[in-house]
Parts: structure tokens; C-alpha cells; sequence
């Protein structure tokens, strides 16, 4: 009985499911992926083929009826099964477009083999504006600039997710991980089917971490552990610069580098087990976290495999790990693919040509604390470079790249060539350095590799206006045009100015200077940087004539002119390494003095001075890029040498009946000058600049003297360098006036030694290369003396301060400082104090 029960209800429940099944095969037919009445019902089992009769569309006020029609699919007079896929497609179609909230297509009638459609849709409003409430203005236009919102588009329930993530994820961003972000759709009274968006702002308050609570920390001390968690850090009285906000990704990134703290401190098993963040309250959140240190392992034996070209003492010296040391597996990677502080094993191979080659660190064996290691070496066939590829370059000419470029066809494949040919480029100054693509394309088949350099132009020519006050003169302008990648070949051809021809690799210079009558200067310059087109041999021509007037009300009193020639020539060295050049230059001046009294020259007053001049300078130039460098050094000697025409003549200069006139008609001396800049980033593109300069100025005969000429003068902005009181060499010195540091004893001509040291920390707020920003902070010291006998390297004037760099290609570098000078001037009591510096067109010395 039982059993006969139980079969009954069996049979029962499948005659219920049965029927449920079969009423479901005459759904209606209307949809939206819902459904809708519909006096025709459609039996699923069995199709039947219509021919369209009719189309109607219900809903679409705003949009094209026939339109919408054709993107369905549908065409009067055509065949349609009913059901098929025509009508889901046509669903789904008019989905895709977006513009539509409801979709259904309805069967209005049948007439035997005819059947007339309905569309029926719901239209989605479109954006007509948005605005923000509760936040303030600058806030507004950040946030309008991250949810691109536009005016027009369909307003979908995604739009208005999106845009409440984007808001949420910019305050999480800050610290505001509470943010809520309500959006209220208004209607436009104005515009048709269309809404206005008002997005409801509260930031609620910044979010900040009260404790961090650590577990599982024994082998390694908490201090250090939290100092690795470098943007999650507990709030507590004086931490400034790394605030305790909490942010989520933030927190996730230091997750990582946390363990991978660990795993270089040779805890390779280490693992966060887990964590939890929590409110303490609506302003605070504590972090529980629990830690697996493991074990900490030492490399016992590593092994070499599959290496012929060096053997396993020659690859494991270049390696530099032995028995003992910590398992560092970062380290270890660094040391076989790219170690920034000396060579690897990689570079050791691809510099030779290997470029095939690879090398796999497996573990073959974990005991106790101690891991074997084995170096799976593959090393291939050595490549030659088959082609050169040069893209992008639309405006400098293809010789001028090639001349640069170290991997030339035929040459074996070299990788130091290539980071070398890359630096040569971005010091072109032609090219954005941050955008240089260089792709080696091997072809293992035939053991060659092409070699595709992909650059970004950029401008790089200046109109140079600028200024500063001069000191002596007030105010002086500069007007300048500097072409930097000029064409003299093309100056005939006047289709190629643009404005002026271009794309050859010269430099043509033409400045003015003028602060009103009392003060000039024109100059112009051209140089070839490859004279003769073969090899790296520069040649740079340059004529500077400046006047400097004096005046009694509106009368001319005195004047000092100068007339200067010069011709330069240089080249690259191959010894002691091929970063040296030498530069020798011959240079002709004439200064001609009429009734000039000015405090530098003394009581030389009158007549005509002649300064030939031989310079020589040694320099070594490493640094990645000019704009802003991360690594490398500048190093230079310069030695400028007169002829000793007063060894040559039998006049005693000790003679007091000697005029200023005869004695320095020839000017002779001989002048050193030692610069040093050495670059290195610390923490990304963080950077530490460090910068030495020392000069000495000298006589031939004491009993001449060295007249006015060539001195130093120091302090300010360094901005007079460029025009400063004609004769004189002006060095910079933030935190003091412009030319307040001269030496007493010279009576006011300036000293003939002086030194400057500078240290400075360089952050980038932009590397486009329309407009490198960086920010800096900076302490340095110099000082000036009268003679080598007062030389003291360490009694300096110091300053400390801090400012922002912009280079912009149309006017050069543009910067401003705010320095306090710690130390008085000469001839004053109170120390220098807060002094404003303001440069344009050149960068301090």
C-alpha cells in the first residue's frame, strides 16, 4: 500500500512537471527579456515561417523609427520564422545601441502567412550637464576632468556606477575611504528627453591608521618591518612627510613588498597569513596583521650548467655570491640580468655578442637552511646586427642619427652598445629621452638581429626672452633665437624653412642684451658638431661685441667696448675611456676704455686692452639625459693660457712711472677652472645632484699684476653671468646678493681663487617634454679670495634653500629659489638672511 502511494505521487509530480512544461512552450511572445500580453501565442515546438507584412515602432519619440527598424534587421516583404533567432538578434541588437531602457517585439496581427510586428521600447534620457554639490570649486573641476562626463551621451545605470567609483577611488586615493557618492537624475526643463546629473559629495573625514598590530614578527624586529611598509604607516605626534592616512591600494602594494622584504632577507617561505583591516571609529582603523617568517636560508653550493664560453670560476667571480651568504633571490636576478652596480652575467654575454643566451637559477635541493642552486646556462649562437631601423624622426635628418648610434651592421650584437646609443640620443637633445624605444628583432634562424630605434621629435629650438636685474645695470632684457638643429646645406633652399632650416645637427645663436643705452651686447654662434661629416670633430665659430656706457644726468662721460672672436675646436677620446672629449679653443679681445671709472678696473681709465687667449679644456660627460639626469657625472678641466708677453720685452713693470695704458695693453694670465657634477638616484626618480667648481686666477709676472681682467666675482642668482661687469666672471651663490661676495683686499675688482660646493635633492612633478618640472631642495657654500695665500676650502659662505625648475624647449630653463644666506656678506654685520632668486634661460652654476 505503501509503495503503491508513493508510486501515485510519483506519477503525479511528472504529470505536474509535464504540464508545466508544455504551458511553457506557449509563452507569450513579447519580450525584454521579460514579457508582455500578447493575444498571440507561439508554440516552440514547431516554428512557422511569415512573411513580414508590416513593421510599427511604439516608444521611439526622439530617435529615427526607420532607423531602428534597419538596425533590427527587419525589411516588409521578408521571411521570418516565428519563433527563430531573427527576433532575438533584433532584442539584441537594439540593446547594443544603448539608447534604449526596455526592448519588446510584439505579433499585432496574423493574416494567414502575413504577420505585423511591433517594436516597443523605452528610450534612455541623454545628458545635458551635471554638477557637484558639497565639495569646493578646485575640487569640482579635478573631479569634471576624471569622470569625462559628456554632454549628449545616454545616461545607463553604468554611467552612474562608474562615475561613483571614480569619485570614491580619487577620495580613497587621499585617505577619504569613507567618501559616499549619491547621483540624482533631474529633468531638464529646457532640453528634451534629457537629465541633469547631481552628484552629492561627502568626503566624510580623512581616514587615519591608529595601530599596526603585528604577529608572528620574532626574527626580524617590528621597527624594521613597519619601516617597510612604506604608505601604511601609524599615526603619532611629528610624522610629516609620510602621512598615516589609510589607502587601500596602498596598503596592498606594501603587502607585497613587505614579503618581498622578507624573501631578500632570505626568508623565502615568508607569507602573510593573514590580515584585517577595521574601524576603530569613523575617523580611525587599526591593522591586524599575522606574519610566517619561516626559516632564513643560505646559498650552500651553486653549480654551473651548460656554459662554454666562460668557465664556472670565471662566471661565479662575476657573480660575487658564495657559500655562505644570504638567499637573496632579488639579488640574485639583478646579478645575472642587469646590476646597476657593476657588470652581470648577462651583460658579460650580450656584450659579446650573445644574444640568444639565457640563464635559468633552479633549486635543486632545499636542507635545513641551506638551498643548492643551479645555473641553467643557454648560450647560443653569437648575433651580428643585420639592420638598422630608425622610426619617428620627422624632422632631424637620418646621417645625424645613424652618426650616433653604436650597433652598426655587421658588428656583433653588443647590449652595452645599445644603453650607450641611447644615452647618445636622448643627449641629442632632439628627442624625448623618456619615449626612446629601442626593439632588438633576432632572427634565431640565421644568428642576425635588426635593431629598431623608435624616437619622439620634440622642440627643442628657443626664442629666449629674458631677464634679471643686473646689479650695476638695473634691469637687463635678453632677446635670443637658438637653433639647435639647424641646416646650413639648406639655407638656399627656401622650401625647407620652417622657420628656419632644420634637421642637420647645427647650433646657430643670436642673442641681444641691453638694459637701455647703458648697457649691450650682441652675439652670434654657430657650431658643427661632425665637421667633415666622418667623425665626431666639432668646430663652433662665435663673434660677441658688447658696450657699457656711463652718464651724468643725460650726458655721456665714459664707455668700456669689447670686441670678441673666438674658434673652437673639438673632439671625442678614446683613452682614457670614450665619455672624454677635449675642446681647444683660440680666442681674440679687445676691450677699448674711454674715461671708464668703475670700481672694478680701478684706476685704469683709459686705452685699449688685447686679450689673446688659448683655451683648453678636458671634460667627461656620463649622464643619462640633460633635461633631468638620474646617474652620471660632468667632470671638467679648463685651462685658458695668454702668451707671456712680458717675459719677452725688456720692460721693468715694477716701475711705478709705468701707466695702467702700457701695462695692460696686453693682457696675460693664466686661468684654471675645475667643475664636477655628479648625479645618482636614490628612491626612484628621486635624485641626489652633488656640484664642485673651483678657479684660480694667476700672473706670469707679479710685477705686473693681473690688472681687472678674468676675476671672479660671487653671489646671487648667477643670473649677471651673462652680462655681468665686462671683463669679470660671475659665479652664483643663492642666499646672497648678485656680486656681494668680492674680497676686500681686491678693492673692488674681485678675487682670483675662489671655490662653491652644492648639494641638492631633485623630485620630478612632470617629464613630459613640453613642460619637465622638478622640485629641489638644496645647501651650499663658497667663498672668494684675493690671493692663494687667503685660500681656505672650508671658510665658506653658506646658504640653505629650496625651489622648482621648468624647462620648456621655447625658452630653456626657468627657475625661482628661496635661500637663506646663514653667513654676513663682506662689509656687513648681519647674516644675508631670506633672499629670492629668479633665473630664466640658464641653469645655476
Amino acid at each position: 500500500m505503501i509503495s503503491s502511494n508513493k508510486t501515485v505521487k510519483t506519477l503525479l509530480m511528472f504529470i505536474s512537471i509535464w504540464t508545466i512544461a508544455i504551458t511553457s512552450s506557449y509563452a507569450q511572445f513579447g519580450t525584454n527579456y521579460g514579457s508582455q500580453s500578447n493575444k498571440y501565442n507561439v508554440d516552440y515546438g514547431t516554428p512557422v515561417e511569415y512573411t513580414i507584412a508590416g513593421i510599427d515602432v511604439v516608444g521611439a519619440d526622439f530617435n529615427d523609427k526607420n532607423a531602428l527598424i534597419n538596425i533590427a534587421g527587419f525589411k516588409v516583404g521578408e521571411k521570418i520564422k516565428i519563433p527563430g533567432d531573427a527576433i532575438s538578434k533584433a532584442v539584441k541588437k537594439l540593446w547594443k545601441l544603448g539608447i534604449v531602457g526596455d526592448v519588446q517585439i510584439n505579433i499585432t496581427e496574423i493574416q494567414g502567412n502575413d504577420v505585423y510586428l511591433q517594436i516597443a521600447l523605452k528610450e534612455r534620457p541623454k545628458l545635458s550637464k551635471f554638477y557637484f554639490e558639497g565639495i569646493k570649486k578646485g575640487q569640482a573641476k579635478t573631479l569634471t576632468d576624471k569622470v569625462q562626463l559628456v554632454r549628449g551621451r545616454i545616461v545607463t545605470e553604468s554611467m552612474i556606477r562608474n562615475t561613483q567609483n571614480i569619485i570614491k577611488d580619487h577620495y580613497a586615493e587621499k585617505g577619504f575611504k569613507n567618501t559616499e557618492v549619491k547621483i540624482v537624475k533631474e529633468k531638464d526643463p529646457v532640453l528634451a528627453n534629457s537629465v541633469v546629473l547631481r552628484i552629492d559629495v561627502q568626503k566624510n573625514s580623512k581616514v587615519k591608521i591608529e595601530e599596526i598590530n603585528l604577529a608572528g614578527v620574532e626574527k626580524l624586529t617590528e621597527k624594521k618591518v613597519k619601516r617597510k611598509l612604506k604608505k601604511t604607516k601609524e599615526k603619532r605626534f611629528g610624522r610629516i612627510f609620510t602621512p598615516s592616512k589609510f589607502v587601500a591600494e596602498e596598503y596592498k602594494n606594501d603587502k607585497k613588498s613587505l614579503v618581498q622584504y622578507y624573501n631578500e632577507e632570505g626568508y623565502r617561505d615568508a607569507e602573510i597569513l593573514r590580515d584585517s583591516v577595521y574601524d576603530v571609529d569613523p575617523k580611525m582603523v587599526s591593522i591586524d596583521m599575522d606574519i610566517y617568517e619561516g626559516t632564513r636560508y643560505y646559498y650552500r653550493n651553486i653549480t654551473w650548467t651548460g656554459n662554454y664560453k666562460y668557465t664556472n670560476e670565471e662566471l661565479g667571480k662575476v657573480l660575487g655570491i658564495t657559500k655562505g651568504d644570504v638567499y637573496n633571490t632579488t639579488e640574485l636576478n639583478k646579478r645575472l640580468s642587469f646590476n646597476p652596480n657593476g657588470q652581470d652575467i648577462s651583460a658579460l654575454y650580450m656584450d659579446d655578442g650573445y644574444l640568444f643566451f639565457s640563464v635559468t637559477p633552479t633549486e635543486i635541493m632545499v636542507e635545513g637552511d641551506s638551498v643548492d642552486v643551479e645555473m641553467r646556462v643557454f648560450e647560443g649562437e653569437q648575433a651580428y646586427v643585420s639592420k638598422i631601423i630608425v622610426n619617428g624622426n620627422t624632422k632631424t635628418s637620418d646621417h645625424v642619427i645613424y652618426r650616433e648610434i653604436r650597433t652598426l651592421p655587421g658588428q656583433k650584437f653588443s647590449r652595452s652598445d645599445l644603453i650607450r646609443t641611447q644615452r647618445e640620443l636622448s643627449t641629442l637633445g632632439y628627442f624625448d629621452p623618456e619615449t626612446i624605444d629601442i626593439q632588438p628583432k633576432p632572427n634565431m634562424s640565421n644568428g642576425t638581429v635588426d635593431i629598431q630605434y623608435g624616437l619622439t621629435e620634440k622642440a627643442n629650438d628657443q626664442i629666449e626672452l629674458s631677464g634679471g636685474w643686473g646689479g650695476f645695470y638695473g634691469f637687463v632684457g635678453t632677446v635670443g633665437l637658438v637653433f639647435n638643429n639647424f641646416s646650413l646645406r639648406n639655407v638656399t633652399d627656401f622650401s625647407k624653412w620652417r622657420p628656419l632650416p632644420a634637421g642637420d645637427g647645427q647650433r646657430l645663436q643670436l642673442r641681444v642684451q641691453a638694459s637701455g643705452i647703458q648697457y649691450q651686447t650682441y652675439s652670434v654662434s654657430f657650431t658643427e658638431p661632425w665637421l667633415g661629416g666622418r667623425k665626431p670633430n666639432s668646430l663652433t665659430v662665435s663673434y660677441n661685441y658688447s658696450n657699457q656706457n656711463s652718464y651724468s644726468g643725460d650726458v655721456k662721460i665714459g664707455s668700456l667696448g669689447i670686441n670678441a672672436a673666438t674658434v673652437a675646436l673639438g673632439r671625442r677620446l678614446q683613452w682614457p675611456d670614450d665619455w672624454f672629449t677635449m675642446s681647444n679653443s683660440l680666442s681674440f679681445l679687445v676691450y677699448d676704455l674711454n674715461n671708464w671709472y668703475a670700481t672694478g678696473f680701478g684706476d685704469y681709465n683709459n686705452g685699449k686692452s688685447y686679450n689673446l687667449t688659448f683655451n683648453t679644456t678636458l671634460s667627461r660627460n656620463s649622464i643619462d639625459q640633460p633635461t633631468y639626469p638620474r646617474r652620471g657625472s660632468q667632470v671638467s678641466l679648463s685651462v685658458s693660457l695668454t702668451p707671456p708677453y712680458s717675459a719677452f720685452g725688456d720692460k721693468d713693470f715694477s716701475d711705478p712711472s709705468i701707466s695702467d695704458e702700457e701695462r695692460y695693453k696686453w693682457v696675460e694670465y693664466h686661468k684654471w677652472m675645475f667643475d664636477n657634477a655628479w648625479y645618482q638616484s636614490i628612491i626612484g626618480d628621486l635624485v641626489m645632484a652633488v656640484r664642485a667648481h673651483v678657479g684660480f686666477l694667476a700672473a706670469y709676472n707679479q710685477d705686473k699684476g693681473l690688472g681687472p681682467f678674468e676675476r671672479f666675482i660671487m653671489g646671487g642668482d648667477g643670473l649677471t653671468q651673462q652680462f655681468a661687469l665686462l671683463g669679470t666672471e660671475t659665479i652664483g651663490l643663492r642666499g646672497y646678493e648678485n656680486n656681494s661676495i668680492v674680497p676686500y683686499e681686491s678693492n673692488g675688482l674681485g678675487g682670483v681663487v675662489y671655490n662653491k660646493y652644492v648639494m641638492e635633492l631633485r623630485y620630478p612633478v612632470s617629464l613630459n617634454p613640453a613642460a619637465t618640472i622638478y622640485l629641489l631642495g638644496f645647501a651650499e657654500g663658497g667663498n672668494n679670495w684675493a690671493t692663494i695665500d687667503e685660500f681656505n676650502p672650508f671658510e665658506m659662505y653658506k646658504s640653505a634653500g629650496f625651489g622648482a625648475r621648468i624647462f620648456m624647449p621655447a625658452f630653456g630653463m626657468l627657475g625661482i629659489d628661496w635661500a637663506y644666506g646663514f653667513d654676513a656678506a663682506p662689509g656687513r654685520s648681519d647674516p644675508s638672511g631670506s633672499q629670492f632668486h629668479f633665473t630664466i634661460g640658464q641653469q645655476l652654476r
